[in-house]
Parts: structure tokens; C-alpha cells; sequence
């Protein structure tokens, strides 16, 4: 059985979003986010160090990141080379990978600058070092899209730089397209010791429940096989349906009995945050995490397409985060807003000294098995 895991000015197209009044009117062209929890802003304010204020002006900003970000990704087409929220200025960066997107942008009052490799090129780079992926103890610890830099970041273990280039070489990849990183840190799976809320698997480890869907929830696939029980500490009963890991790091669980699905997540602050959706986030957005081991925690989405190579293999596709998590969170909910982000996979450090948490985002999973998540 496994176990529970927890597992900058850019070229590009920059558009103000300007400051969004915390009360903004029914009659605004974009309208706030659903109003969150006092409980989360108390958490938004304690780890990113932001006022009540701030943090729903954030989250406003943030709203309408997500609907720039769409149209854009709509209007330019093969044109658009990824998005970056800042959260400091209250602007999305968007890079252009052909300079005549560039007439577009300014004709709607933006500032176009064209960036060499872009989104999809990049993650071209992922997939074909996906393709080579190294055993665990080679040195490599993982590689991800970094759209800010137009580069992909391979990360690597001290001293093991050129275990990275091997790798850069196996995969027949431009080098000039991969910059190679150390980190102090190896990832791992978190595991051992609750997601929202705690369950155990086989009456044994314990993870955290990411989201309801209809049929019970989602959460990490390397917190049980498939066939494994999970029970709540409320007595809830269920079973994995589904789980894959690694590869990637999926899995949901059926409810047998006395469970019954909400859209609340748990911010362990005595109260819960209402999940209205699964919109994705935009990188650089806010983000906050639920777990049964260290509650409920705020950060920032760093990237995406993140490769990460665990002991127990290499998983793809996670987004890494600088939000701290430790064992027994694996699994449990990740929140923009009011929107389902995804589930904790792993990642390396503590809640006492800070460190990087990746997690599979939620969409995939649903789409994996055809689940429905339940909003309210």
C-alpha cells in the first residue's frame, strides 16, 4: 500500500488590472469573486501578509486575471505564450511568441514584447523529458515550466549538474531551452500520520479528502491502491475506485456509507470555504491549502507542468506552489477563492522553516473518471 503523501517582469503582453474596490456594485463589468470565509482571509492575511482589505482586493484582481487570461489564450491563438498574475501590481503578463500579435495588443492598450519559446514550446521540453524520465537516486529531482523566464527549470540534487545535462541529452532537447537548478531539498512523499478532513486508509495511514464529487471524493492516487478502504474519523466508510500513482498522482474514493457530500472544505478555523467551481487559477494567483496535519495554509502558484521524481517514481503535470505542507496533508484541498484548485501530491521542507508543495490539479481527475464535482 502506498502511503499518504504530501507530497519578475517577463517579455510579454502586460495588462493592468488596476485596483478593484473591496465593495464593488452589482453593476460592475466584473464582478467580485464569491465572498470568502472571515476564517480565510485571516489565513491570506497571516501568510501572505495582507490586510482584510487587501486580500479581498487580491482575490477581485485575481477574478479578473482568470477572464483575461481566457479571452487572451482565445484572441491570439497560437500566438499566446502563457500568463503571469503579479500580485504586488495587480497585472497579468502575457507572452507573445510572434511579433504580429504585438499590433493586437497595443491596438487594446497593451504593451507587447515577443518571447523566444512560449507555453506550448516549453511544455514540448516537459514532455520529452518526461519521455526520459531518470530512476529515483540519479541526482535529478524534477523539472517545470517557469512562463515568467520562458524557460523549463530542471532541478537537481548539490553537485549533480551533470546528471541534468545527461538527462538534457537523452531527451534531445535544446539545452538553451533547459536551465539547470540545485536544490537543497529532494521531494517527497508525505505520508504516515489528515483534507479537509482525515481519513485512514486500511485502518492504517492517514491522508486528507480533497473535494466531494457526487459518488464520494477525489484525493492523492499515492494515498491508496486501488480496492483500499477509507474511513472517516466520523465514522464514514468508502473505497478507492481509481488510483493512479505514479505517473501521475490521482485518485478518488467511493462512499459506502454515512458520508455524505458537501462543497465545503474545512479552514480549521472553525468554519468552511464554499467551493463554487474548478476554475484554474492563473500562475502567480493566491492560493491556500486544507489538510488535517497543519490546517489551513496560504501561498502563491509558482508553475505548472511540474515533473517531479519521487522515490516511488516520477509523477507529471503538478503545479508547485510555495505554500508549506507536511505528512498526513497529502491529499487534501487546494483553493483559489472560491474555485477547486487541486489535491496535495508532495514536496519538500515543513510548516516550521517554509518549503515547496506541489499538487495534481483537480480537473484531470475529474475528467480521468468522469466525476462531478459538487459546487455550491
Amino acid at each position: 500500500m502506498r502511503k499518504s503523501p504530501l507530497i519578475t517582469a517577463i517579455g510579454g503582453v502586460t495588462l493592468s488590472l488596476g485596483l478593484v474596490a473591496a465593495a464593488t456594485t452589482a453593476a460592475s463589468a466584473d464582478p467580485a469573486p464569491a465572498t470568502a470565509a472571515p476564517q480565510q482571509f485571516a489565513a491570506m492575511q497571516s501568510d501572505l501578509g495582507l490586510t482584510a482589505a487587501e486580500a479581498q482586493t487580491l482575490l477581485q484582481q485575481e477574478d479578473r486575471a482568470r477572464s483575461l487570461e481566457r479571452e487572451l489564450r482565445a484572441d491570439l491563438g497560437a500566438d499566446f505564450g502563457g500568463a503571469v498574475f503579479d500580485s504586488d501590481s495587480g497585472e497579468l503578463t502575457v507572452s507573445v511568441t510572434d511579433a504580429s500579435a504585438v499590433e493586437a495588443v497595443e491596438d487594446a492598450g497593451a504593451q507587447a514584447e515577443v518571447v523566444e519559446h512560449g507555453e506550448r514550446a516549453l511544455d514540448a521540453v516537459v514532455a520529452d523529458l518526461n519521455d526520459s524520465a531518470p530512476k529515483p537516486g540519479t541526482g535529478v529531482t524534477g523539472w517545470y515550466v517557469d512562463v515568467a523566464a520562458d524557460t523549463v527549470v530542471m532541478t537537481v540534487e548539490r553537485g549533480e549538474e551533470a546528471a541534468g545535462e545527461a538527462l538534457i541529452a537523452e531527451a534531445g532537447v535544446s539545452p538553451e531551452a533547459v536551465r539547470i537548478e540545485e536544490s537543497a531539498e529532494a521531494p517527497k512523499t508525505f505520508a504516515d500520520i489528515i483534507g479537509g478532513n482525515a481519513y485512514y486508509i486500511n485502518n492504517s495511514s492517514r491522508c486528507s479528502i480533497g473535494f466531494a464529487v457526487t459518488v464520494g471524493f477525489v484525493t492523492a492516487g499515492h494515498c491508496g491502491s486501488t480496492g483500499a478502504t477509507a474511513t472517516g474519523a466520523n465514522g464514514g466508510t468508502g473505497r478507492f475506485s481509481g488510483s493512479v500513482f505514479p505517473g501521475s498522482d490521482m485518485g478518488y474514493v467511493t462512499a459506502t456509507s454515512n458520508w455524505t457530500p458537501t462543497p465545503r472544505v474545512n479552514n480549521y478555523s472553525g468554519g468552511t470555504v464554499t467551493v463554487t467551481g474548478s476554475s484554474q487559477a492563473t500562475l502567480g494567483s493566491s492560493i491556500c491549502r486544507s489538510g488535517s496535519t497543519t490546517g489551513w495554509r496560504c501561498g502563491t502558484i509558482q508553475a505548472r507542468n511540474q515533473t517531479v521524481v519521487y522515490a516511488q517514481g516520477t509523477v507529471r503535470g503538478l503545479t508547485r506552489t510555495n505554500v508549506c505542507a507536511e505528512p498526513g496533508d497529502s491529499g487534501g484541498s487546494w483553493v483559489s477563492g472560491s474555485q477547486a484548485q487541486g489535491v496535495t501530491s508532495g514536496g519538500s521542507g515543513n510548516c516550521r522553516t517554509g518549503g515547496t508543495t506541489y499538487y495534481q490539479e483537480v480537473n484531470p481527475i475529474l475528467q480521468r473518471w468522469g466525476l462531478t464535482l459538487v459546487r455550491g
